[in-house]
């Protein structure tokens, strides 16, 4: 199986959600979540993530910032939590006997 470069899609700053909501993730698998909405909620918590940095590190003023952090916090969040569940499946898939 070949590795995903994730700094090309993710950004470097925001690669650190990837073990995070890994971690995350593993908590809700134990929780009463079903575990078709753990990739939703991971999504959710990833783009709330991304948003706090784009917020905390970006100048926005005007209608243009507002619309780019926005997309810039839906696509990092998406990728981020895409990523996490990737790097879970591809250790679950290893587990298994053929």
């Amino acid at each position: 199986v070949q590795a995903m470069n994730f700094e090309k899609y993710i950004k470097p700053e925001l690669l650190i959600l990837v073990p995070v909501l890994y971690v995350i993730g593993i908590g809700l698998k134990k929780s009463k979540l079903s575990d078709t909405l753990i990739p939703l909620v991971l999504g959710g918590i990833a783009i709330a993530l991304s948003a706090a940095w784009v917020i905390a590190t970006s100048d926005i003023s005007t209608l243009k910032d507002i619309a780019y952090a926005l997309f810039v916090s839906v696509t990092q969040g998406i990728l981020s939590a895409g990523a996490s569940v990737y790097v879970n499946q591809l250790y679950v898939q290893s587990k298994k006997k053929e």
